[in-house]
Parts: C-alpha cells; sequence; structure tokens
C-alpha cells in the first residue's frame, strides 16, 4: 500500500488526457495478436534447437486476460495495479539475472523469456495507445529472438502471419495518432479494403523476398559472441582416445564364420573387422577404425544444421594407416587434451603456419540426432567455441568431445580455410619432412609393387607428362571415376583379400568410400603424402532459413594430399561427386543468388535450366568483355579516362532511347486493347504529358479539362473538353459517342502541334 500512496501522489498518479487513451478495441485486439504470435514464434523456433519452457504458453491466456482487464479500466487510475506491476517487473529482473549467471551459454532464449514476462505484467496497464506501441515492440522482438533461432521453415507461416496482422495495425495505430473515428469490423472486412490490404500484402512479400536473395552477405562477424549451449560439466577423467560411435555394436563375434566366397553367417552389424552390416543410422567411418568390409545402406535422417559463411566438407575424422580391409589411426594415444578459460568459452586450436592465402570462415553447428563424441568442422579450426571445458585433438587435426554431442547441442567453430591455389600447389616443393614419409606413404608390402606399377601406367596415359603432385592427385581421381565404376552389390572380401587389389583387379569397382580408399594408397604408392578423412558433403542448402541440412548419408570419405608449406587438401574420386570439394571462393557477397538459383534450378525442367544457363553465361561473358575493356582504357591514363566516361555517357544514351521506345510501344500496345472512346481520351492525356500538361492522380476527368482551359491554348483546350465530355458520357453513362467527331478533334490537337513547331523554324 505503501507504493500505492506513493504512485497517488507521484505524476504517474494523475489522470490520463482522454486525447490519448486508446478506445479502439479492434486495434487492441490485433496488437494483442501480434503479442501472441510473438510468444508462438519463440516457442516454435526453439524446438529442437535449444532448451525452452512450455511454460512460455502460459503467457497467452494471462496477456489476453491482461489486455482484457486493461480495457475495462483504461479510464481509471489503477495506483495498485501499477505497484504490483514495478514489483512483479523488479522480481522478473531479479530471475533473468539469476538465470544469466546460472547458464552464462545462449542467452537470447532467456532474455526472450524475461520479455515475454515484462509483457504479461505490462498488458494488465494498457490505457493509451503508446502503451499499445510497446506492446508491438515487444511482439516484434519476440519475433526476431525467433528468426535468430529458427533453422527450419517451421517458423514461416508465423513470420507471414505477423506480417499479415502488423499491416492493418500500423494503418490503425496512424489513423488514431490523427484523430480520426475509430475504425469497426465492418470496415476492415469491406472489399475494397480487404483488396487493398491483401494487394500491399502481396507488394510487401514480393519486394521481402526479392531483397532477401540479392541483399549482399559482406564476409566476417562483427561480434565475437557466437551460438554455443550452456557449459556442460563433466566428472570423469577425460584424455581424448576413446571414440564412442554407436555405430560399432557387435555380439563379439569377429566374423570367422564365412567362406571363401563370402557366403555364411554374418553375425552382428558395424563390426570392427570381418565382413558384417552397417549400422542403419551412423556412419561406419565415424571411428577409431573403420572396416571397409561392411555392406548396406543407412536409413537417411537429419543429423545436424549448420549455418557458415561458406560451403565445404564437414570434416570429422582423419586415418593415417591403412589395413588392407580398411583404416586405423595408429597415433591415437598422442591426442592432446586442450582445456579452455573458465571465464571464455573460446578454446584456442594449433594450427601450422602456411605460405598461401587464408580465409575465416565462421560455422555454427546444431545437433538434430545424438551424434559420436567428434566435433565436426571445416579445415582448419582456430578457435572453437564448446559447452564443455575440455575438448582433445588428434594428430591429424580431429576435434573430439567428452561427452556425446546429444540433440539440441549448439557450438560454433572459426576456421582459417586455404584458398586452393592451383599454380602455388603445382609449384610446391615435393621435399617431405620425416614424420610425413613415415606416417603417410605407408602401403603393405604384399601390394606395394602392384598397385604402384598399375597407378605408374595410368599416368603414362595422359596425353601430357604429369610432374607435379597436384596433377598427378587431380588425374588418378579423374581416372577412377571414369575407368571404374560403383557396385553396391558387391561381395563380401575374404580374410586374404586386400581391398585395393581387389577393386583395381578384380571387381573392378566397389563401394563409395573405397574409391577414396584406392585413391589414397596409389598416391602413397608413387611416393605422395595422402591419408584418408572422413566427413560430411555440403548437404541441402536450405535458401530460406540459410542453413545447410546435414544427413547421415551425406556422410563419406575422400582423399587429402599434403603439399609442403601449404596444407592438405582434398580430392574427390566418388563417381558423381566432383573432383574438388566446395570450398570457399574469392567472393560470394552475392553468394546466396547462386545458393538460390541451384535450390530453384532442381525443380524446373532441365532444358528451361539449360537456356537460363545460357543466358546467364552470354551475360557474364559480356560483362567480363567490358571490364576488360574498361580496364584497358585505365591503363592509357587521361585519355583513356576521357575515352571510358564518352563511352558510359553514349551507352547511357543508347540506353535511355531505347528505354524510352519500349515503353512508348508498350503504351500503344496496351492502348489497341481498349474500347475505341477510351483510347481516344488516353491518346489525349499522353499528347499532353509530351507537352508538359498531365494529368494529376487527384483530379478528375473534367477538373483536368478545366484546368487546360488556362494552361494550353484555346483551340487545344475546347478539343480536349470535347473529348473528356464524350469519355465521362460514354464511361459513367453509357452513352454511344459520335467516334468521327472525336477523332477529327484528336487531329486537331495535333495540326496545331505541326503549325506551332512549323511556325517557330527560322
Amino acid at each position: 500500500m505503501v507504493t500505492a500512496r506513493w504512485l497517488k501522489a507521484s505524476r504517474l498518479g494523475k489522470p490520463i488526457p482522454s486525447d490519448q487513451i486508446e478506445d479502439s478495441l479492434l486495434l487492441r485486439v490485433l496488437v494483442q495478436g501480434l503479442v501472441t504470435l510473438g510468444i508462438v514464434s519463440v516457442s516454435v523456433a526453439a524446438i529442437g534447437v535449444t532448451a525452452t519452457s512450455l511454460w512460455n504458453l502460459l503467457a497467452i491466456p494471462l496477456s489476453a486476460l491482461g489486455a482484457a482487464f486493461s480495457w475495462q479500466r483504461r479510464r481509471q487510475p489503477n495506483h495498485v495495479v501499477k505497484g504490483a506491476i514495478a514489483i512483479g517487473m523488479l522480481l522478473a529482473m531479479a530471475a533473468f539475472f539469476g538465470r544469466l549467471l546460472a547458464q552464462p551459454g545462449d542467452t537470447r532464449i532467456v532474455l526472450a523469456e524475461l520479455l515475454v514476462q515484462l509483457q504479461v505484467l505490462h498488458s494488465f496497464d494498457l490505457p493509451r495507445r503508446k502503451d499499445l506501441g510497446y506492446s508491438m515492440m515487444i511482439g516484434l522482438i519476440l519475433l526476431g529472438v525467433a528468426a535468430t533461432i529458427s533453422q527450419t521453415l517451421a517458423f514461416a507461416p508465423l513470420l507471414l502471419l505477423f506480417l499479415a496482422l502488423a499491416m492493418p495495425v500500423l494503418g490503425l495505430d496512424y489513423q488514431s495518432r490523427l484523430g480520426l473515428e475509430a475504425v469497426s469490423w465492418a470496415d476492415l472486412k469491406a472489399s475494397a479494403e480487404l483488396k487493398r490490404l491483401i494487394g500491399l500484402l502481396g507488394l510487401t512479400l514480393g519486394l521481402g523476398l526479392l531483397i532477401f536473395v540479392l541483399l549482399p552477405r559482406l564476409p566476417g562477424y562483427q561480434i565475437r559472441n557466437f551460438p554455443v549451449s550452456s557449459t556442460i560439466d563433466t566428472q570423469e577423467e577425460f584424455d581424448g582416445q576413446a571414440i564412442d560411435n554407436p555405430g560399432y555394436l557387435s555380439d563379439g563375434t569377429d566374423g570367422e564364420d564365412f567362406d571363401e566366397d563370402g557366403a555364411g553367417s554374418i553375425r552382428g552389424s558395424g563390426k570392427l573387422s570381418g565382413p558384417g552390416l552397417v549400422d542403419t543410422t551412423s556412419y561406419y567411418g565415424f571411428n577409431q577404425q573403420m572396416n571397409q568390409n561392411l555392406r548396406g545402406t543407412m536409413t537417411p535422417q537429419v543429423v545436424m544444421r549448420i549455418r557458415s559463411q561458406a560451403p565445404g566438407f564437414w570434416r570429422v575424422l582423419a586415418f593415417d594407416t591403412y589395413t588392407g580391409q580398411g583404416w586405423d589411426i595408429a597415433r591415437n594415444d598422442e591426442t592432446r587434451t586442450l582445456r579452455r578459460s573458465t571465464f571464455s568459452q573460446q578454446t584456442l586450436l594449433p594450427i601450422e603456419p602456411k605460405l598461401g592465402r587464408q580465409r575465416e570462415v565462421v560455422q555454427t553447428y546444431t545437433l538434430v540426432n545424438n551424434f559420436p563424441n567428434l566435433i565436426p568442422a571445416l579445415y582448419e579450426a582456430r578457435e572453437l567455441y564448446f559447452p564443455t571445458r575440455e575438448v582433445a585433438i588428434d594428430t591429424e587435426g580431429s576435434l573430439r568431445s567428452p561427452v556425446g554431442l546429444e540433440q539440441g547441442l549448439t557450438y560454433s567453430v572459426v576456421s582459417r580455410v586455404p584458398y586452393r591455389d592451383r599454380t602455388q600447389l603445382r609449384e610446391a616443393i615435393t621435399t617431405y619432412r620425416s614424420g610425413i614419409e613415415n606416417t603417410y606413404l605407408q602401403v603393405p608390402d604384399a601390394i606395394q609393387a602392384q598397385v604402384q606399377a598399375h597407378t605408374e601406367s595410368l599416368l603414362a596415359t595422359s596425353p601430357t607428362p604429369i610432374t607435379d603432385p597436384y596433377e598427378t592427385a587431380l588425374f588418378l581421381a579423374q581416372a577412377l571415376k571414369q575407368r571404374y565404376s560403383l557396385q553396391p552389390d558387391m561381395p563380401f572380401l575374404a580374410a586374404d583379400q586386400d581391398l585395393v587389389e581387389t577393386f583395381l583387379f578384380e571387381t573392378e569397382g566397389g563401394y563409395p568410400d573405397h574409391f577414396s580408399t584406392v585413391l589414397t594408397v596409389m598416391l602413397r604408392s608413387i611416393g605422395i603424402p595422402a591419408r584418408l578423412v572422413a566427413g560430411f558433403g555440403e548437404g541441402e542448402f536450405n535458401p530460406f532459413t540459410g542453413f545447410y541440412v546435414i544427413r547421415n548419408t551425406d556422410a563419406y570419405a575422400i582423399t587429402e594430399v599434403y603439399f609442403p608449406q601449404y596444407g592438405w587438401f582434398a580430392f574427390d574420386p566418388i563417381p558423381g561427386h566432383e573432383v574438388i570439394p566446395p570450398s570457399i571462393r574469392d567472393s560470394q557477397t552475392f553468394g546466396v543468388v547462386r545458393q538460390f538459383w541451384n535450390w530453384l534450378a532442381g525443380w524446373l525442367p532441365s532444358p528451361v535450366v539449360g537456356w537460363i544457363d545460357g543466358v546467364m553465361a552470354l551475360l557474364a561473358q559480356g560483362l567480363g568483355q567490358l571490364v576488360r575493356v574498361l580496364l584497358g582504357l585505365l591503363r592509357l591514363g587521361w585519355v583513356g579516362i576521357m575515352l571510358g566516361l564518352a563511352g558510359a555517357v553514349a551507352l547511357g544514351f543508347l540506353a535511355w532511347l531505347a528505354y524510352r521506345g519500349l515503353r512508348r510501344g508498350w503504351g500503344r500496345w496496351q492502348r489497341r486493347k481498349l474500347p475505341p472512346t477510351e483510347r481516344l481520351y488516353q491518346q489525349m492525356l499522353t499528347w499532353f504529358t509530351d507537352q508538359g500538361l498531365p494529368k494529376q492522380a487527384s483530379e478528375t476527368p473534367l477538373e483536368y479539362a478545366q484546368r487546360l482551359y488556362h494552361q494550353a491554348k484555346a483551340p487545344q483546350a475546347q478539343a480536349a473538353n470535347e473529348i473528356t465530355h464524350a469519355y465521362v458520357r460514354w464511361r459513367y453513362g453509357g452513352e454511344p459517342q459520335n467516334l468521327p467527331y472525336l477523332t477529327a478533334q484528336l487531329r486537331t490537337l495535333r495540326h496545331h502541334r505541326s503549325r506551332r513547331r512549323r511556325f517557330a523554324r527560322p
């Protein structure tokens, strides 16, 4: 009660002027709809992304109850209510800071829940129109928070509904500020108003989509506070050596029960050795040992969603030792554990300095399904923002977590991705350190000579001699694509069979990952360091959400080749894939346009796509030629600059003439479809517009004809008056008109123009 007495004595307790009280019930209902959509959008956007409480939905009926209460008491001082609201806001603020200190991770949901609580309290005191404006802003902020969280199109319908409500709300709010009479439901349902609203909504959506597609995406983040889940505390000691992949589960058998032809019983799936079946959900390559004698396919399911400044191969794990039927990480015991600061979620990762250009690429990963304790990232990761206090990095640069990556976990990575400069890599030295040679040139002795001879015979088929490792890797990757085929029904390997030998000389093909294994071993056999890397392909890009959707079936293995002083670069020999995996480019400011076109092209017929691609290629060539000409002129100094300016002016003048001609032609074509009387009237308007006397949009035809008596010559004004009155009688009265007479009046206008021009000549 002390607070109530203080409020009554203060300026806040004085009556609100009647002209500031909002009496429009329709406006209040629509504003409440905006607030409700904002609350719902946060809950919908957070599903599968971050943790949020369903109790937030209770704010919808509470806020509606408060809005009804404030409508009934909008002309009362409400001292007690205001005091209770002030106390409630202080409690909400205290709870906000408490949660912020307890969960220092992703604070977007915490902030959104604070706004929801404040809106519930605020809804009990909404007498003024500016108070409704505060509620509109809270609804808009909640929608913005939901937009930053959302990773699917489930948020899109709510966004459209919010826009559909916001447009009449802005109109009603503006009308209220002007002091006009409140609009009723009947007025809003009027056909003319509804059509106008739908047209404006369609125009806004069209312009919004166009701006979204064409908006430049500038590289770099100005704020270094990346999305990351709340800190996860682990109790057990972490050395980073264990990899927990649920895809490797078996009944304890090692696959001895099969004959030399590969027949027999296969007991257990995801076995570490011997024949077996792949797990239906987990990729078999994310483990310390990769057994490539497994057969079968996975059931597609979404694993994660990635927001990245550039596409790429989302690297998970690399292998250094070929076992004959798979791969192993021989130096797994050399894994290093890194511990971050207590006050920061940033972990700096060790990387080697390189000569080539690099670009900083920020990625944010959100897990949709559970994943092993391996951390996907673009090569080469420099900064990691992960919810655990410790992470591990192995000798191949792969990252590991002390816990499995569970659904809803979010983390961010900053990678320094090297540019792929073909000229530099071709000129790279071929002298390797002893550690590189001892590790990445390993090939089983039993197949070394045979694989080396076959590799050299393939290189000999090149039309030009190949003298550097980069072109060698490129040629061999292409040769595997062209000479060998995918074989999904490839039989199991016997215990004494080698995968590479069987692939090259018996089956002449195999599973997709077998191609990468064969390329890696072939390069090693001729002295080029290489390793096998397992990860995810680019995935499916959603141009509306900006996320790459990654499924378990996007996982495969590729080959990485080492170039001294430049690092590792990937080659993909799998048929149907690009030889060079997706990576960064010099400029991606308008990369969303390209990605949107790639998505749209998947829905169009091939001939249409080919025709559009041809037109775009022709335009690109023309623009490129124009740029080359301009650069050539700039090299000539001031003379070139003047010539360039003259050429630009000439091109602009020609473009203006073309536009003017097209506009006139379009106008004539449009007028031909009009009734005769209206066509004559439009021709008259066009003539006066050319003379500098256009009709204003606010003028009626008769008002315009009356104005011409003061601005045009008498014969012209008289002819215009005849045509205008005839048009009005036909348009609004349905009376037939004397077309020959009206045509003669139109010729009178043109006749006076020609006479004036003839007499004006010297």
